[in-house]
Formats: C-alpha cells, sequence, structure tokens
C-alpha cells in the first residue's frame, strides 16, 4: 500500500511538472499552445531501436527520454537566447513529463514494460 502511495505521488509530481513546463512554454516562451500536442508524439520516434532488438531499443528510447538532452539545449538557450532551443527543449520536457505522469520511465533492456518506475513483469510458470 505504502509503494503504490509512493508511485502516486511521484506521478502526480511528473504531471505537476508538466503543467509547469506548459505554462512557461505559453506564458514566458510566448509559443502556440497547440504545439504541445501536435508535436507530442515526435520525440516517441526514439522507439525505432526496438525494430533491431531490445537492447538497441531501450538505449536509443532512453536516450530520447532522458533529462540530459533537453536540459543541455535548455543550457544552450541561456547562453544563446535561440528561441528554436528554448522551443524544442520545452516541448521534449513537456513531453518527458507527461509520460512519466503516465507511468512511463526509462527502459531496461529486459523489454519495453519494464522501466524505472516499474517492476519487471512475473514470468508465468508453466
Amino acid at each position: 500500500m505504502y509503494h503504490k502511495a509512493l508511485h502516486t505521488l511521484v506521478k502526480f509530481e511528473y504531471l505537476l511538472l508538466a503543467v509547469l513546463v506548459a505554462m512557461f512554454y505559453i506564458k514566458v516562451g510566448e509559443f502556440a499552445w497547440y504545439w504541445l500536442p501536435v508535436l507530442f508524439l515526435a520525440f516517441d520516434i526514439t522507439m525505432i531501436g526496438y525494430l533491431f532488438n531490445k537492447r538497441v531499443g531501450a538505449l536509443i528510447y532512453n536516450i530520447g527520454h532522458s533529462l540530459v538532452g533537453p536540459g543541455l539545449l535548455a543550457m544552450f538557450y541561456v547562453f544563446t537566447l535561440s528561441e528554436a532551443a528554448l522551443f524544442i527543449a520545452l516541448l521534449w520536457l513537456f513531453h518527458i513529463f507527461v509520460d512519466r505522469a503516465l507511468g512511463f520511465g526509462l527502459k531496461h533492456p529486459t523489454g519495453f514494460g519494464h522501466t524505472h518506475m516499474t517492476a519487471p513483469a512475473k514470468s508465468k510458470k508453466k
């Protein structure tokens, strides 16, 4: 029960972060709100690695769903004031936070359903 409550709290925190990023995107970045849903799935192109195998899939997916990429892009924005960098960084952060609010996380090479936010699926005994 305690574990479920913590899991719910973490998902709520990610939802709160997604809302905060969306507000920053619209109010501070002054970008059109409709790009958030329109480009939301663009970051899931990283699932293409699963066409090769689970290990490659997890690696490529995790590169695209780690906070490192949008964090570096946001730092690039700070030094260059590139609106394109801010636009992409905020969209990317929004995508990651919504994914994690829904319970998706960084993938383990054991399979797509095993993430840093979930336990691996138990194998069925024959």
